[in-house]
């Protein structure tokens, strides 16, 4: 008996199996959010994600920006909405980010006619 044709079969459903996995996307930033005590509320669909590190480094949409200006900003904010009509702007800046960088980010998304805008925070855990 002829096994070449199984592990044929075998080796398809291998590859069908790999091409079709949806791997975990992980932010390029690492961000530390700063705590609250009230509970965060996001809409779970439409979001448009703007990281901002301790280092004023951004992130758009999970991609990492080459520099800080606003130009390189405003072009990434307006893209990735672009790609995702009625976004609502999320801006999860590391609790230790100089206060312009998270500005900056705020003014990029409102000039483009971005309205709504939000900071995200974490629950402050007791200790």
């Amino acid at each position: 008996m002829s096994i070449t044709p199984l592990i044929d079969i075998v080796f398809l459903l291998l590859i069908f199996f790999m091409v079709s996995t949806t791997f975990v996307e992980e932010s390029a930033l690492e961000v530390r959010l700063p705590t609250t005590d009230t509970e965060p509320v996001l809409p779970e669909e439409n979001l448009l994600e703007v990281l901002v590190a301790a280092d004023g480094r951004y992130a758009v949409a999970g991609r990492e920006l080459p520099d800080t200006t606003r130009q390189t900003l405003l072009t990434a904010i307006d893209v990735a909405a672009k790609e995702n009509s009625g976004a609502h702007v999320v801006i999860r800046a590391d609790a230790m980010t100089p206060h312009q960088a998270v500005v900056r980010a705020m003014d990029a998304a409102g000039s483009l006619g971005l309205t709504q805008i939000s900071i995200a925070t974490m629950a402050e855990t007791e200790e």
